[in-house]
């Protein structure tokens, strides 16, 4: 490197963005992501003993994929090259290739090959790739922020080690604000900053585990706000509301409002009011709710409040549920729309409820009442001779499909527990049931009328 060079790469460092100054260099620097870098992981092990086998690190944005990649090239005694997706291509991936067959056939070093955003590689590019790594010529890491199950070939998902990365943590996001406002080699420590601790909370809160979101904000705020008569840059709520661009919202997670705004979503949805349903979803995804919670609640109300008045409605919510797990945001929040939009219009009837209340009752009333014996199971040696499933009629024999026999115990005859409503699809339930009904009532009275 000569001196122009390496003036220009100082000149880079010192004007890269906070996140990217504040980027750990070693293992004991990264912060979270205990669940894979605990001191007894293995990936942890891996790194320290520079054992790294192709690995692909996938997880929200701001969450470390690239931190960890950048340690293992502190850390590793192999050759390290980084490409991007987003602009790499068939060229570039050829001629690292081509360096890292000659790193290995002169010096016998392997090179580990980190692409960023892996999933931007078509089939093609991703196929190229695969006889390198097989035979050891590159070690692949890679970074996703989607599912590599669903965006990485099955054959390079084969050959190496998924790690999944979780958001932070408020308080993982609270120790990186505090090393970006007071650390002064690498954060912004000398420009004698300081912030509130409400500020602080709320950026942690509403960064949504995202690192580098929080730290955007803090470098925006300090570098925007005029110094105070302490001559000291204040950090304050106002400042980091600007700062994140985002309002502060009443939604405290563990208290009240929480379970108020839950609570008004929810009865809107069960009130058949599809506007204020949407109102207080936009309100918990504004406040950085978690969206699985939400689908959660949906799928709830969609039995409870809609049940069989449109059946439909717990299968929107149930897919809508597991597409929100596979999409994340910010695409979840139009499934969830959509599921709460639906449960809140379709027709209610909280039958299904009811009778399992009723029926628990019941149960919990009466004991251990005896299964009518035609019931019992009588496909073991033995059953006939205790009387077991004789008399029972199989009702697809019958007429409709149906028999009128004993199905509650004795003691229960004639109770209901299940009273569809006249809403929606229940009102035909009911109808069908009142019909069955009817039919045995005239065959009755036929048979003892002859």
């Amino acid at each position: 490197m000569d001196l122009f060079e390496y003036m220009r790469e100082d000149t880079m460092k010192k004007e890269a963005p906070l996140a990217a100054r504040l980027r750990p260099k070693t293992l004991d620097e990264v912060v979270g992501q205990q669940h894979i870098l605990g001191k007894e992981k293995l990936l942890y092990r891996a790194i320290k003993a520079d054992k790294i086998s192709s690995i692909i690190f996938y997880g929200p944005p701001g969450t470390g994929k690239t931190t960890l990649a950048k340690v293992v090239a502190n850390t590793t005694k192999s050759e390290f090259k980084q490409i991007n997706a987003t602009v790499a291509g068939k060229k570039d991936m050829e001629e690292v290739i081509a360096e890292a067959k000659n790193v290995l056939g002169m010096y016998g070093k392997k090179t580990i090959l980190f692409i960023d955003e892996i999933h931007r590689f078509n089939k093609g590019q991703q196929d190229y790739l695969l006889p390198f790594v097989e035979d050891g010529t590159i070690v692949l890491i890679g970074a996703t922020t989607e599912n590599p199950y669903f965006e990485v070939n099955g054959a390079l998902i084969s050959r190496s080690v998924i790690f999944e990365l979780k958001p932070l943590s408020m308080e993982d996001i609270r120790e990186l604000i505090k090393r970006a406002v007071y650390d002064k080699e690498r954060g912004m420590g000398a420009y004698n900053a300081m912030i509130e601790e409400d500020a602080m909370e709320f950026l942690a809160d509403l960064s949504g585990g995202d690192a580098r979101q929080a730290l955007n904000a803090i470098e925006l705020g300090i570098m925007t706000t005029q110094r105070s008569d302490d001559g000291k840059i204040h950090i304050t709520l106002s400042v980091a509301q600007e700062c994140i661009q985002k309002r502060v919202v009443r939604y405290d997670k563990n208290g009240d409002n929480h379970y108020d705004t839950i609570s008004a979503f929810i009865k809107s949805m069960r009130g058949t009011d599809p506007d204020a349903a949407l109102y207080y979803l936009a309100k918990m995804l504004y406040a950085g709710e978690s969206i699985t919670f939400i689908a959660r609640r949906i799928m709830i109300c969609a039995a409870e409040d809609v049940g069989n008045a449109d059946p439909m409605a717990l299968v929107l919510a149930v897919s809508a549920s597991q597409a929100v797990e596979r999409i994340g945001m910010p695409e979840a929040q139009i499934i969830l729309s959509q599921a709460a939009a639906y449960v809140a219009s379709a027709p209610k009837s909280n039958s299904a409820v009811v009778g399992i209340s009723d029926a628990m009752e019941t149960v919990k009333q009466t004991g251990n009442l005896s299964v009518p014996v035609h019931l019992k199971d009588a496909h073991y040696k033995g059953a006939s001779k205790l009387g077991h499933g004789i008399g029972y009629q199989y009702a697809h024999d019958y007429p409709e499909h149906y028999v009128e026999q004993q199905y509650l115990p004795y003691e229960l005859n004639g109770k209901e527990f299940y009273r569809p409503s006249n809403n929606g699809y229940e009102k035909k339930i009911k109808e069908h049931m009142k019909r069955l009904k009817e039919r045995d009532n005239e065959e009755k009275n036929t048979k003892q009328e002859n």
